[in-house]
């Protein structure tokens, strides 16, 4: 039988929001093993001088516990 939990994290990325994504995931796997999965469960921009200066997003990543 497996146990898995949900955590929230937050990314960002001055590329775009599947950099964020992408970051925020091989950020979370230093420390958390066996992700299985993870849910954008938001998306914001930073917007500077009328222009997106940075993407985030929310995210609810699920990994299976030791």
């Amino acid at each position: 039988m497996s146990v898995a939990k949900i955590i929230e994290i937050s990314s960002e990325s001055p590329k775009s929001f599947e950099d964020a994504v992408v970051q925020g995931i091989a950020r979370a796997s230093k420390t958390l093993h066996g992700i299985k999965s993870a849910w954008v469960a938001e998306q914001h921009v930073v917007v500077e001088d009328g222009k997106v200066a940075m993407y985030r997003v929310d995210l609810k990543v699920t990994f299976v516990m030791d």
